[in-house]
């Protein structure tokens, strides 16, 4: 439990505790304690990009944290993944039987992608986190579920509703056609070209296949927009995105059944029931207040600052880059794992300011930043940094509340 910086210094200095951990600054008794233990609830917002927790008792606040997952970065990954095997497969190689029935889906229940799989362990990461550091009696989580037909139009009901836009086609290709009435959308058939295509307005790297993402061009506007011979209309844009939505819905009772498996008294609420909450308190929109909600101990006295935490790939393990430039030579994508000493994410001290390393030169020219986006310094000689700690796959620090919360 909380002790005041004095009391941890005497038992330090005694040699009574040791330090467990220097972010948050935790120590550890080595001797007996009566076993009392306060009853500390942990209230958990989950979410797609950011997860906020607090940690309270009936008095105050514990503990208050907010972490940004990695996010779009695994898709991206898994894509240039997916161009790599691509170009393997059709290059001249032994001719190989077919498999059949040999993907992952078929062979395990309850498969999950692995941007979803890495977001699900992230959050019990953080829960388990909090754990080691104080005595929690149960687990609060709000994990919201989203009506993805309603997000897309909020007067559909009935029918409609229960069959969806895609009813009576075979596939997306099929309904985009049919919803652009078979006509290009650039030029309107002025070209009077008759072989219609399917144009993704955003790369389907990052926007998928969804019917928002697609529409309907005649083969000669297509092959001259990829020329860059024209543009598009400004009219056309990409729709909405349900990425997040998606994943809530797919995530909710995957993490709400692991927790339950793991730890004891573990609960879920809602998100009407934390937004009446902090409306009836008048407390600001914020992940980490979210989570001071859902603990439900409304009463206690908050804390004026929280802990900061992103989450990063502490190596690049792709040797070369996707593009194989002239020669057929591929370029090294990544620098030495250490550069005089220091290593990316490491935690570093300038002039008396702890940051983060978020790029390096060979030279000793480093990129220095906090973990709000606050830029310290593009090249700074490592000359003038001192390493302060390791990278960890969870970056970490603490931050005043107000100064950069996200809402």
């Amino acid at each position: 439990m909380p002790c005041k910086p004095r009391k941890a210094r005497l038992l330090l200095k005694d040699k009574q505790a040791k330090i467990l951990k220097y972010e948050p600054f935790t120590i550890q008794l080595l001797y007996g304690s009566s076993g009392y233990k306060q009853k500390v609830s942990l209230g958990i917002d989950a979410g797609s990009k950011y997860v906020g927790a607090s940690a309270t008792t009936k008095k105050q606040e514990l503990y208050a944290s907010q972490t940004e997952l990695r996010g779009g970065m695994i898709v991206k990954l898994l894509s240039d993944r997916r161009e790599l095997r691509h170009s393997r497969r059709s290059r001249k190689t032994r001719y190989r039987n077919p498999r059949f029935l040999n993907r992952v889906h078929s062979k395990h229940k309850g498969w999950l992608s692995p941007s979803i799989e890495n977001k699900i362990n992230t959050h019990i990461r953080i829960i388990d986190d909090v754990y080691k550091l104080l005595p929690i009696y149960n687990i609060i989580v709000e994990t919201a579920s989203f009506d993805i037909q309603k997000l897309k139009n909020k007067d559909i009901s009935g029918k409609e509703y229960q069959e969806g836009e895609q009813l009576g086609f075979s596939n997306v290709r099929e309904y985009v056609l049919s919803r652009d009435n078979h006509t290009c959308q650039c030029c309107h058939g002025k070209l009077k070209d008759n072989i219609l295509q399917v144009h993704h307005i955003e790369s389907r790297k990052t926007g998928g296949n969804a019917p928002n993402n697609l529409i309907t061009l005649c083969k000669t506007c297509h092959t001259k927009y990829h020329n860059g011979e024209i543009k598009l209309p400004k009219k056309i844009h990409r729709g909405m995105k349900f990425k997040d939505a998606t994943f809530m819905g797919i995530m909710r009772w995957t993490f709400y059944e692991r927790l339950k498996k793991l730890y004891k008294n573990v609960s879920m609420t809602y998100g009407y029931i934390t937004k009446y909450k902090r409306i009836k308190y008048n407390i600001e929109k914020s992940h980490i207040a979210d989570a001071f909600c859902i603990a439900n101990n409304l009463n206690a006295k908050r804390l004026n600052y929280y802990y900061l935490q992103k989450q990063v790939r502490r190596h690049n393990r792709k040797l070369h880059k996707s593009k194989i430039y002239s020669g057929g030579y591929r370029k090294n994508n990544q620098a030495k794992y250490s550069v005089f000493g220091f290593h990316l994410f490491d935690k570093v001290k300038y002039n008396n300011i702890d940051c983060f390393i978020f790029g390096r030169r060979s030279s000793g020219s480093f990129d220095i930043r906090k973990l709000n986006g606050e830029v310290i310094s593009h090249g700074i000689s490592y000359k003038k940094l001192k390493l302060v700690g390791y990278r960890k796959s969870l970056l970490i620090e603490r931050e005043v509340c107000g100064a950069s919360s996200n809402g």
